[in-house]
């Protein structure tokens, strides 16, 4: 899913329990996989879905987005989406 810049907004992720201090790679990396197993049952237009859409879009770097779905693309995540 790509991001349009015209209709983009910066929105910090709400406080999640799970990761309660300063470093939010886990976290970062769990919104990612819980979007995409998300995406996967529901469907994209599922509005909780955009949840941890916008959490790992503001919390990972761009860089290791890429990287996981270029590994994604060739069946190479270490994580089932299904």
């Amino acid at each position: 899913m790509a991001i349009d810049p015209e209709t983009f907004k910066f929105d910090t992720p709400q406080f999640d329990p799970r990761f309660p201090y300063q470093n939010q790679t886990k976290h970062c990396a769990q919104s990612y996989v819980d979007y995409h197993k998300c995406v996967n049952v529901k469907g994209e237009e599922f509005e909780p879905c955009q949840i941890f859409f916008k959490t790992f879009t503001s919390l990972c770097p761009l860089d290791w987005v890429e990287k996981w779905d270029d590994q994604r693309a060739a069946g190479k995540f270490p994580v089932k989406m299904d």
